[in-house]
């Protein structure tokens, strides 16, 4: 069965999980053939949970365990523990269920606004994205493969500094790095708490890239599973422009890839950090 990939619609409609009491949500998710649910996209509607019972603050940070893979084709209901209330910060546990089975914890913590000294380290040195092809020019010679899965439409475009992993393949030394351009591909609402979201969801998908590299391995070449997902958000990310992710695995070891991600907005803001341990194996 080939492979659909989401449309960003798709993607935004189910980060908008539906509440169904004052702690508890439920969200549908998004079908694939092997019926797997997306780490990156259950994370994000875990945050989206989490922030709809902490109103009037924004996500600064979130760790998730993923504890099971969980079926794609059914809903997943999502249970909100309010932590702590405090001036500033405020807590949040979210655990997923499907049926008796919990599939991951999350905890995130929200900030209100807070007037404090802001600095950051600058954004790397790297071309700008309207110099760089998209993702499917840059793969437009695997384009007979998987019935064209490298070159397909997704909901984000693309841009890679630096070769994505099936190019990467064929290289005789692996990149050290994985930095890419990359934005939605579409109109997104106004929303902060809407674009950490889709940023979580993002860094679920992109992320697995710099181990795979290492592994000269894609994402359709061997199992891939997170094990954990921590996001930072330093600043509100402007989804109508282009953001730039330099991601690097520092480690591999046991059959687990390490990788590690820093954003920032095309004007240069320092917008997020992110880790995430992955499992390679039989499933």
């Amino acid at each position: 069965m080939s492979y659909r990939y989401p449309e960003l619609t798709d993607i935004i409609a189910t980060l908008h999980v539906e509440r169904r009491t004052e702690h508890h949500f439920r969200a549908v998710q998004l079908d694939n053939p092997a019926h797997h649910i997306v780490g990156g996209h259950i994370a994000g509607q875990a945050l989206m949970a989490a922030a709809l019972t902490a109103p009037g603050r924004t996500p600064h940070s979130a760790h998730t365990y993923y504890v099971r893979a969980g079926d794609a084709r059914r809903p997943v209901d999502l249970h909100v523990a309010v932590i702590r209330d405090g001036g500033t910060l405020a807590t949040r546990q979210v655990t997923a269920h499907q049926d008796d089975q919990i599939l991951l914890e999350t905890l995130a913590s929200f900030t209100a606004a807070v007037e404090a000294p802001d600095y950051h380290q600058p954004l790397p040195e790297v071309p700008d994205p309207d110099a760089l092809p998209p993702m499917q020019d840059q793969l437009s010679g695997y384009a007979g493969e998987l019935d064209g899965l490298w070159v397909r439409e997704r909901p984000f475009e693309l841009r890679y500094i630096d070769a994505p992993p099936r190019l990467a393949q064929d290289l005789t030394d692996a990149p050290a790095r994985t930095r890419l351009w990359w934005k939605p591909a579409g109109p997104v609402p106004d929303d902060p708490v809407l674009h950490s979201c889709l940023l979580t969801y993002l860094t679920g998908t992109t992320m697995v890239e710099a181990a795979l590299t290492q592994r000269r391995a894609t994402q359709v070449s061997v199992f891939n599973a997170l094990i954990d997902h921590a996001l930072w958000f330093q600043r509100p990310v402007d989804l109508s422009d282009w953001v730039l992710s330099d991601q690097v695995s520092p480690s591999g070891v046991g059959g687990r890839g390490l990788a590690s991600a820093t954003m920032y907005n095309r004007s240069g803001a320092l917008v997020c950090t992110a880790t995430q341990e992955l499992y390679f194996g039989r499933g």
